[in-house]
């Protein structure tokens, strides 16, 4: 994560301070933890009220990729899960719901190099995730985007609506996010 962007510190500092919605600060924060004996894998986790509400890690995307698996076929076996996972991980992240650490990082450096219009409309959801958190989206914009809510992934909707509640934009035709 360093090579990418710098120290954890400053990157929690331009998402939590800089870059942030007034609306939305002290609401939303951003962690990142590493593990002991597992080098190079981090934690990061976005939490919102305390709660965390999205997660980022090579962890949790097998875990939440195996427990789909499994859903599917009972007799579904760790060993499966990680031939599958390797093919699974391959898949462009426009076609997943679970991302890694390195995705995360990706998507903040993409996200930093673009102009706001560009990412709230980018082919990648991580990056459209940052771009709605963003202070410079205004009431307008939130207002035209909160016309394609349902075209969101499932768990991008969530960072939608909060957004447009925040604001007090919000349209009671969305489920209100819990």
């Amino acid at each position: 994560m360093k090579r990418i962007l710098g120290s954890w510190s400053g990157m929690r500092n331009y998402l939590e301070q800089e870059m942030l919605a007034d609306s939305l600060k002290g609401r939303v924060q951003y962690f990142c933890n590493s593990f002991r004996k597992t080098y190079g894998f981090e934690l990061i986790e976005i939490r919102v009220d305390g709660r965390a509400r999205k997660r980022f890690s090579w962890q949790t995307t097998a875990f939440q990729h195996y427990r789909e698996k499994q859903k599917q076929c009972h007799d579904y076996t760790p060993r499966d899960a990680w031939t599958e996972f390797h093919k699974f991980i391959r898949l462009p992240v426009e076609e997943r719901e679970e991302f890694t650490d390195e995705e995360f990082c990706e998507a903040l450096k993409i996200y930093r190099s673009l102009s706001i219009q560009e990412s709230l409309y980018h082919s990648n959801p991580i990056v459209r995730m940052f771009a709605i958190l963003d202070r410079r989206v205004g009431k307008r914009s939130l207002l035209k985007l909160s016309q394609q809510i349902q075209k969101q992934p499932h768990w991008l909707q969530y960072f939608y609506c909060l957004r447009l509640k925040a604001e007090h934009l919000y349209l009671n035709e969305y489920p209100l996010p819990r």
